[in-house]
């Protein structure tokens, strides 16, 4: 059996933010799982996505995470709720790249005030149009910050027991979805 490769994916671009130590920690346990490869961390902060504009339905032309995108059979969007939606350097990058994401699994782990649900919410209806299907199970942080340390972020128990759960279900749609696009793809 073929392990499993998943994208972290870092959508915050602040300079100041709790999402690069979010998705550090969300790559570390991507890479406990004995299910999947050694993560690919994309932090969106470091990428340089072109400033022209889009003009063509289905993507753009070719950037440096393209190919990081494209070789992914999931993602983990570590992503904040900004006026109670996902940060607009997330959905840059979700248009910009467009057959790089079909038909493939994603789960969320957002953070806000009330847990940045409401960014979750929003990237469902996204992905559906790009034939990305998001998990049942989420995780969604009220207050990360507050446990934060020296070493980064220290999640409480509860916290890893519902992420580690939301990979497992991740990691059954990323298979299955790999073996589908591999022996039926989709012809629309």
């Amino acid at each position: 059996m073929t392990e499993t490769h998943i994208v972290v994916l870092a959508a915050s671009v602040r300079g100041e933010r709790t999402g690069r130590l979010l998705a550090d920690w969300a790559a570390g346990r991507v890479g406990e799982q004995t299910q999947f490869d050694a993560p690919d961390l994309i932090d969106l902060a470091e990428c340089e996505l072109p400033d022209d504009e889009l003009l063509q339905p289905g993507g753009g032309r070719r950037t440096p995470i393209s190919d990081r995108i494209e070789a992914a059979d999931g993602f983990v969007i570590v992503t904040p709720e900004y006026n109670h939606s996902y940060p607009a350097s997330l959905k840059r990058a979700i248009d910009w790249h467009y057959r790089e994401w079909m038909f493939k699994p994603a789960t969320v782990l957002s953070y806000g005030v009330h847990g940045g649900l409401l960014a979750t919410e929003h990237l469902r209806g996204v992905f559906a149009e790009l034939h990305v299907v998001t998990t049942r199970r989420v995780v969604g942080l009220s207050a990360p910050w507050r446990d934060l340390g020296p070493a980064g972020y220290a999640a409480p128990e509860q916290t890893v027991k519902a992420f580690d759960m939301a990979l497992g279900e991740l990691g059954w749609w990323a298979e299955t979805l790999r073996m589908a696009r591999r022996e039926r793809p989709y012809e629309p």
